[in-house]
This record gives C-alpha cells, sequence and structure tokens, in this order.
C-alpha cells in the first residue's frame, strides 16, 4: 500500500513550552485512523502542521499525488451565500467548467472565433464534466447535507441565518465532498444528532481513501477507524485496531513495560550485591569483575525508562442527602406545539428511583423542550407531570457550564459548599480530573471542557437525589467522560439524561425515552439493545410479543413503515439518476469511439456491440427510474 505522508522527528513548541516531541508515524492510502488525546495536548495544532499552516522542527515527506482536505472547528464567516451554494463551491472545478461551456456554446450561436476549434474545446470540456461527476454532483451536494441534519428549508438559508453548529456541519460536508485522498476531521461527531452521526459513519465506512479522525466518541471511533494514534505526555504512539482494541492494546503494553522495569531493576540490585562480595574480597580479579559489573549496570541504568503511570482514578462517592419514593415522576398525556409544528403530543411515561434514563431524539425533536416541562420552566400545551415524594432535584444545562469569575477552581467550589472540609474538596475535584495546580486556576482560565466539568461537580455535590443532564459530555475529553461514567454508574439516585453519546449510553442506561414520531415510548434497553429491536421492527415480518396491537399502534407503525418506503425509495432514485447519468457518459463515449474508427469495421463492430448493451441497460434503468417515482410520487400523497 503506498504512503501518502510519512512524519519524521516532527516536534513542536511555544516558547519554552513542548507540546510534543520527535513524533514519528506513517500514512497510507488505506489508513482510517483515530486520533485521540486528552483536551489541549497538541492533536489540532498536528492537524496544522500536515496542512502547512503550522511550522515544525522535523521532516513531512509527502507522496507528489497527495491532496489533503482539512475539515476545521472554525466554522465559516456570514456571508450572502446559502448553504448549498457554500457547499457547492468545493467542486471548483465543474462549476468554472460550467462556465466555460456556456460561453463557448454562445460564442457557436453566434459565430465568435474558430467554430471547428471551439467545438473541440466543447468535446473536451464535456469529456471533463462527465468524468467529475458532473450530472450528479449538485444531487451529492443535496445528499450530503441533507444526511448530516438540514432541512430542506435550510439547505437554501443564507450563511448569516445558520448557528455556528450548522456552519460546521457545512465544514464537515465540503470535506468530505472534496476530492482529497487524506482527510483530517477534527471532532465531526459534534453538532451532530444520533442520525446524522450513523449517516457519516456510513459514508465513512465505505469511504476507500484515507483519514484521521480526532474524536471524543468511543462508539463512533469503534465503528470507522481501523487504527489508532494516542498524543500523550508530548509523544505519539500508533497502534493497529478501533478504539476498543487500542484500550485494551494500551493496558497490555503497560503491564509489559511495568514488568521489563522491574526485573530491571531486580537485575541491577542482584548485579549490586556481586559487586558488594567482590569489594569484600578485595583482590586484583575482584576489581576487575567489579568494573565488568559496573558496566552492566551503567548499560541497564542507560536502557532504564519508567513506564508513565496512569492518573490514580479518585474514587468519591456523591450520596444524595435524602432517598426519595420509589415513584420519581410521572407524565400524563403531554402535549406541546409551536405554532403549527407539533412536538409531541398525548405523550407519557414514568421514572422510577433508581432509573437512569436517558431521551434520544433527532436535533429540533423537542428533547430540551421536554427537560424544561419536567423542570418547569416550560408549561406543556395539556397534560400533567406529577412528581413523587422527598424529591430533591438538580439540573444541568450548556447555560450552567458557561461560567465565569475571577476566584480560584478550588475557592469556587468550596464557596458554594463551605461545610465541605479542605480533604473532601481536594478529592472531589480529583475526581473530576481537578489535580495539583488544577485547584489553582481561575476560572476564567479555564477551558470549555474544564468549565463544564467543575459545572457537573458543582451538581453532583448538590445532594439531590434526581439530576437532569442536558449534554453533559459536550466539550469532555474521554478521560473526563469516563470519570462522569463513573460518578453516575456510583450515583444512588435517579438520573434523566439528553445525550448523543451513545457510549455513554451503552454503559449506563436502564431506560430509553426515545422520540418516535410526534409520541415518546419507553424501552428498558441500553442502546445496542435499542437499535436491535428497530431493527427488527422495520423487518416485514415483525410481530409484538403480544400477538395483536391496538389500532393507534398499527397506525403508529404503518406510518413508520410509509416514511421507512420513501426514505428507501428517495434512495433508489438517486442511485438510479446517478446510474443513468454514468450511462449516458458511456453511450456518448461509445458514439465517439465509433465515429472515430474510420474503416476498422472490426473495432466498429466490437464497439456497436457494447453500444448496444448499454443502450438497453440505460433504457432499464430509465423504466425501472419512470416507475419508481411515479410509486415515491403516490407515497408521499399518501402521508
Amino acid at each position: 500500500m503506498a504512503s501518502l505522508l510519512m512524519a519524521n522527528g516532527i516536534t513542536k513548541s511555544f516558547g519554552e513550552r513542548i507540546l510534543f516531541h520527535d513524533l514519528n508515524f506513517n500514512i497510507d492510502e488505506s489508513s482510517k485512523i483515530g486520533f485521540i488525546g486528552a483536551n489541549g495536548v497538541g492533536k489540532t495544532t498536528l492537524f496544522r502542521v500536515l496542512t502547512g499552516e503550522e511550522d515544525c522542527e522535523g521532516t513531512l515527506v509527502k507522496n507528489s499525488l497527495l491532496r489533503v482536505g482539512y475539515m476545521e472547528q472554525t466554522p465559516p464567516d456570514a456571508e450572502d451565500i446559502t448553504a448549498f451554494d457554500y457547499t457547492l463551491s468545493v467542486f471548483g472545478r465543474l462549476l468554472e467548467i460550467e462556465a466555460l461551456l456556456e460561453n463557448v456554446r454562445s460564442d457557436i450561436e453566434n459565430g465568435r472565433g474558430d467554430v471547428e476549434a471551439l467545438v473541440r474545446r466543447q468535446d473536451s470540456l464535456n469529456n471533463e464534466y462527465m468524468r467529475g461527476d458532473g450530472m450528479v454532483f449538485r444531487a451529492k451536494t443535496r445528499s450530503m447535507l441533507l444526511g448530516l441534519g438540514f432541512t430542506a428549508e435550510e439547505v437554501e438559508y443564507p450563511l448569516s441565518k445558520l448557528s455556528g453548529g450548522q456552519k460546521t456541519r457545512l465544514s464537515l460536508a465540503r470535506a468530505l465532498l472534496g476530492d482529497a485522498n487524506l482527510l483530517l476531521l477534527d471532532e465531526p461527531t459534534n453538532h451532530l444528532d444520533i442520525e446524522a452521526i450513523a449517516f457519516l459513519e456510513d459514508f465513512l465506512i465505505s469511504y476507500n481513501r484515507a483519514f484521521i479522525v480526532i474524536s471524543h466518541d468511543r462508539y463512533f471511533l469503534d465503528k470507522v477507524t481501523n487504527s489508532t494514534f494516542e498524543l500523550e505526555n508530548g509523544g505519539l504512539v500508533a497502534y493497529s485496531g478501533n478504539y476498543s482494541v487500542f484500550i485494551k492494546k494500551k493496558e497490555e503494553a503497560l503491564e509489559a513495560a511495568k514488568r521489563k522495569y522491574e526485573n530491571t531493576l531486580s537485575e541491577i540490585k542482584r548485579i549490586e550485591g556481586i559487586i558488594e562480595q567482590q569489594k569484600r574480597w578485595n583482590q586484583e580479579r575482584n576489581y576487575k569483575i567489579i568494573d565488568n559489573k559496573q558496566k552492566s549496570i551503567d548499560r541497564l541504568e542507560k536502557d532504564l525508562s519508567k513506564p508513565f503511570e496512569q492518573n490514580e482514578k479518585i474514587i468519591f462517592r456523591f450520596p444524595p442527602s435524602k432517598r426519595s419514593g420509589n415513584d420519581v415522576l410521572f407524565a400524563r398525556d403531554i402535549s406541546k406545539s409551536y405554532g403549527e409544528k407539533v412536538l409531541f403530543k398525548n405523550a407519557g411515561f414514568e421514572i422510577k428511583r433508581g432509573d437512569r434514563v436517558f431521551l434520544l431524539g433527532p436535533n429540533g425533536c423537542g428533547k430540551t423542550t421536554l427537560y424544561n416541562i419536567i423542570k418547569g420552566t416550560v408549561r406543556p400545551d395539556s397534560g400533567t407531570v406529577t412528581r413523587g415524594v422527598n424529591l430533591y432535584e438538580a439540573y444541568y444545562d450548556q447555560s450552567r457550564s458557561d461560567m465565569s469569575g475571577n476566584k480560584t477552581v478550588i475557592d469556587t467550589l468550596w464557596d458554594e459548599y463551605p461545610k465541605m472540609v479542605q480533604t473532601e474538596v481536594r478529592s472531589a475535584l480529583g475526581a473530576f480530573l481537578f489535580r495539583g495546580d488544577d485547584v489553582f486556576k481561575t476560572v476564567d482560565c479555564l477551558s470549555g471542557g474544564e468549565k463544564a466539568r467543575l459545572a457537573l461537580l458543582s451538581v453532583m455535590l448538590t445532594g439531590a437525589n434526581f439530576l437532569l443532564l442536558d449534554e453533559p459530555t459536550n466539550h469532555l475529553d474521554i478521560e473526563a467522560r469516563e470519570a462522569l461514567e463513573n460518578a453516575i454508574k456510583d450515583y444512588d439516585g435517579t438520573v434523566f439524561i439528553i445525550s448523543h453519546d451513545r457510549y455513554l449510553i451503552n454503559k449506563l442506561a436502564t431506560k430509553i425515552l426515545a422520540f418516535e414520531g410526534d409520541t415518546i415510548n419507553s424501552y428498558y434497553l441500553n442502546y445496542d439493545g435499542y437499535m436491535e429491536l428497530k431493527a427488527r421492527r422495520s423487518a416485514p415480518e415483525a410481530k409484538t410479543e403480544a400477538g395483536e396491537e391496538s389500532s393507534a399502534k398499527l397506525d403508529y407503525r404503518r406510518k413508520k413503515e410509509l416514511q421507512g418506503s420513501i426514505r428507501r425509495l428517495e434512495t433508489k432514485v438517486g442511485r438510479l439518476e446517478a446510474e443513468i447519468a454514468e450511462g449516458e457518459e458511456t453511450v456518448a463515449s461509445l458514439h465517439e469511439e465509433i465515429n472515430g474508427a474510420g474503416s476498422d469495421f472490426e473495432k466498429i463492430m466490437e464497439l456497436s456491440a457494447k453500444l448496444e448493451d448499454e443502450e438497453k441497460r440505460l433504457d432499464e434503468n430509465m423504466t425501472e427510474w419512470e416507475a419508481a417515482t411515479e410509486e415515491l410520487e403516490k407515497l408521499k400523497n399518501m402521508e
């Protein structure tokens, strides 16, 4: 497999601070690399080194055919250009050819210039246009934007009307649609809901070029990568395998390094014993042995390196101050609409003490609205939310994590909980990864992830027995996510969480509330179990355990099946349109070859047979396309 890029001795410093040192790695055409490491270790900086935006010490050896595509986290500046046109601009050459073809056509029609030369120019441009997917690049662009979570209306919005998250998704779409053979993706799952992440996963799984992806989404990394780079303590280690394989291999490597270190220390101690013994005998030959043994010790000590210890995990309990009743919350027949948009109607569910409930659904379906209804800050249009006895609630959302102030981390927490002793405060901070001098940073100097950790810790310390957390893992790196997981897993209360973090859901969920259509359904499953259930239900032979279904359930299923049929037909129509465009290009090419064959009768017969086959296939695709579009129109009228 050809190498695309080789890094030798890459070192990057900012002043006296060495961000990373002597990095060596290779990227080939089949590389699908997950790039992990704590926030701030230099992952994005290394990306900028690879693109040439940052200089460095060391050498980068690049294949002459290397084309790097970079998905940045920084959104584009707002302009009076639509989301669709901005994304489409990645096909700059195709757009340029369209303009050139229009000019050539105009020149031919108006008799300007050498007509024969203009026709040849037109043919050349047409051929290049066809080879570059000119017939389908607009459809591909629209499909990509819809897959990444844009609605048909949002695709036509000007950039000035889009949120920062939507602009970041545009950067991702442009990177995925470009002609790069090495993609650098920086946190691509940020701002995507679960459905859009699944779309991205499917794209990358079938992507036949190389990519490196920075991500803290462990479920995503497991699905799409075949190797892992970890940047830690200024060095980079490469592992074959996805994230879960990496974790296992890293633990094995650390254990092996510890054994080697301990064995070397034992060997040094053994040789030192021999030296002491030889010294007691005090003969000339003994000093020769001592000299020889000391050289052995020097060699062992030269190669002796203590393996980096993992930060010790601090166990800190967050017990509720009082126990709630078994019945924590009942929602009955609640509905909520904004204008003509119905978020949900007649929805009902219950939460019991000890439940770890995760609320799932696409962006814009009403998850945060439901969260706020449960909090009591938004009133439902109808229905009731009833709380159980002895309930003490605490909330975490984005506004809470937007902290500021010139107090230190430890003082901020201590002022909020003055009854805690210093050891308790330091232990609590350590459990949420504030170690050593980190506790003396001022809040204003904290990163987004550090502020989120401090806010989450503050919520966990309230003593509440019912926690409501809205996207708690946003801005957190993998180590911080694991710290939060451990805290919630050991928490002896009830938790209600909105999250797109499927790894977190899989690990912690005892119950899932899922937005399905305009209602909310309950499942005592983790994420994988829920997805398996959805897959079984979408199968034609799927039956309920009860055998017979109520009319309401049948209506809901028919609606979901109809929507699924529409999606499948839309996919089929898109595929057929791409095949038709490709077929038309092939037919046009064969006509040109026949015309250029002159009097070579044998070649003309061979090409004519191929042309007949291609035209037959094209006719079949056209017939199938017409039937599919007709059926699609019927189904859409049934919605």
